[in-house]
């Protein structure tokens, strides 16, 4: 374990809201197909150890199901509220938003989150459906329920429908990005529309090249790196999206290896480094999530 006494940059947001680079994520292996299991006390404890650490940013969903534990183990931590930076997303209840976020609210224990998101847009069979929901989120907001909102899982036609009717700017989408999956890389027609319009990206799966897409073309240039650096090649990975101002959610239950990711913040890859990661990446195409959502070999 690396016990490493570091703070987590932060990434400011277009709405002057700012987000730590790195969060901790409560879905995944945490994820519950129901919420009538109970609650799970290995993931409070976990999410207590997380914030133990220093990750403050925690990202949830009502679709996760563990929007409870998360909550209790904010209360648990005895952490001031002002430093913690709550994500939750809505897509269950989409049609009614704001008695969404007013059952998530009851479930965190919180008065508001820091970032309320979309979390997929699958659930539109047209463009007003998208606008609807958006002017929904828009109104959480202005009550003061959510900090900041945003979309995941967008795509260029997403947000371009969105837009045409918003008035306040998604300022985030949190979509699955990796080197095997760059989606048309920084010129591409997704990124390049998120940047003209300063809507950030964060990165779920930020570790799929090193862990469930290995091998691939990127094997050697990680060990190469993570040697170079005296890290594993999971904190490579990290590095490789925080340098590009992508917020990277992570998790583990292994207070060891959080402690690790850690080290992920003593570190800076040079420019080469990002782009021989990206570089090798296209080589290999590998989509983790929503894989009924695309063709096999769609890289958008």
């Amino acid at each position: 374990m690396a016990n490493l006494n570091v703070k987590i940059p932060s990434l400011r947001l277009n709405d002057g809201t700012s987000i730590p680079l790195l969060g901790y994520g409560t879905g995944t292996a945490w994820f519950k197909s129901n919420a009538a299991g109970g609650t799970d006390r290995k993931l409070i404890d976990a999410i207590k150890t997380a914030i133990k650490l220093g990750y403050y940013h925690l990202d949830g969903a009502e679709v996760y199901n563990t929007e409870d534990e998360l909550g209790i183990a904010i209360k648990e931590s005895n952490v001031s509220r002002d430093k913690l930076f709550v994500t939750t997303k809505v897509i269950t209840n989409i049609k009614d938003i704001p008695s969404a976020i007013d059952t998530s609210l009851k479930k965190l224990q919180l008065d508001y989150v820091d970032l309320y998101l979309i979390h997929s847009p699958f659930f539109a069979s047209s463009e007003s459906d998208l606008q609807s929901a958006w002017a929904a989120m828009e109104k959480v907001k202005a009550e003061g329920k959510a900090k900041s909102i945003g979309v995941s899982n967008y795509f260029m036609p997403d947000l371009v429908a969105t837009m045409k009717t918003a008035t306040v700017t998604p300022s985030i989408n949190q979509i699955e990005y990796h080197p095997y999956l760059q989606h048309g890389g920084p010129n591409g027609p997704l990124l390049t529309y998120m940047r003209k319009h300063n809507i950030a990206n964060s990165a779920y799966g930020p570790l799929t090249a090193v862990t469930k897409a290995k091998p691939g073309p990127c094997d050697g240039v990680y060990a190469e790196m993570a040697k170079k650096y005296y890290v594993s090649e999971g904190e490579i990975a990290l590095r490789w999206c925080i340098d590009q101002d992508v917020v990277a959610i992570t998790t583990s239950g292994k207070e060891d290896r959080l402690s690790d990711y850690l080290r992920s913040m003593t570190f800076k890859l040079n420019p080469k480094e990002v782009n021989d990661i990206a570089g090798a990446g296209e080589k290999k195409h590998f989509r983790g999530f929503w894989q009924n959502k695309f063709d096999k070999d769609d890289r958008s």
